[in-house]
């Protein structure tokens, strides 16, 4: 059985429909302009909500939009400015660092100047030993620089320690704190002698040990010591640092106290090598 197809009203007979509906509208209106208000207000009521939830979603996602690509941007230029932020403290990191280095050689140039007698180099700590202050460290300088063992080591406008291993282009230095360090000493303004004796534990408290001071001897509280003329290994008169509570041992024949030296034992970065050995024709402990 063949299927019977639905009735169907062709597309232009639509189209003339509507064409002719419009003008007839237009004909009334034109006749009786108020006729077609009611019309017109049934249409309104209907569209224009329409009209203004379109335009209200077509807003919303206008703004969405403009939200998004401003977040975007934001984003973008958050990423710059993070960017050069990073920059800028490398750069004033970089400052810094070359302020510091700029500062210990104007410190090591003075220093230098103040024993111009001697020939000096200039070195850079690269190494140090465990612990919280710079005992015995490893520095830039060995025998290819002419570093020598016995070599005196200075910083700060005083007494570091002494070189006592060298490699080609490394030296190892004992500093004076060290437990095993014993400098002769004396008295810069009487010229009397004692011993500064190196001690971690006591250089916690920032003193080191100054002992065999005779009972008549003319060294007192803050007293320059200096290395002394009879010592074997460290050259005269380099200050290592400032006498403190000196008093009469129980023997009633000896004296002794404590040494402040001048050297911040726990910051050390720069030194000084003085190339010059000490001249001396006995070997002794110094």
């Amino acid at each position: 059985m063949k299927k019977k197809r639905k009735a169907s009203l062709p597309a232009r007979y639509v189209l003339f429909f509507m064409i002719l509906l419009c003008v007839i509208l237009l004909g009334v209106n034109y006749i009786s302009p108020g006729a077609l208000s009611p019309v017109t207000e049934a249409i309104n009521s209907v569209l224009l909500p329409m009209q203004k939830g379109l335009n209200h979603l077509g807003t919303g996602f206008a703004d969405t939009a403009y939200d998004y690509q401003s977040l975007e941007e934001a984003r973008a230029e958050n990423q710059q400015l993070r960017e050069q932020l990073t920059t800028l403290q490398e750069e004033v990191s970089n400052y810094q660092q070359g302020q510091q280095e700029l500062e210990e050689l104007r410190e090591l140039l003075e220093l230098s100047g103040q024993y111009s007698d001697y020939e000096t180099t200039g070195a850079r700590v690269i190494q140090k030993d465990a612990g919280n202050w710079y005992h015995s460290f490893v520095i830039d300088k060995g025998s290819d620089d002419g570093i020598e063992v016995d070599m005196n080591v200075i910083a700060d406008g005083g007494l570091v320690g002494i070189v006592t291993s060298v490699g080609s282009n490394y030296a190892r230095v004992q500093s004076i704190i060290d437990d095993d360090s014993n400098v002769s000493a004396m008295s810069l303004s009487s010229g009397d002698t004692c011993i500064v004796s190196g001690d971690l534990t006591l250089y916690s408290e920032g003193k080191l040990r100054l002992s065999y001071i005779d009972k008549d001897d003319n060294i007192w509280d803050d007293d320059k010591i200096v290395t002394s003329n009879i010592s074997d290994k460290y050259l005269p008169n380099i200050l290592i640092g400032y006498a403190q509570d000196i008093q009469t041992d129980s023997n009633n024949v000896t004296k002794s106290g404590y040494l402040v030296p001048v050297v911040d034992f726990e910051h050390l970065q720069t030194v000084l090598v003085i190339k010059t050995l000490k001249v001396t024709g006995e070997e002794s402990q110094s």
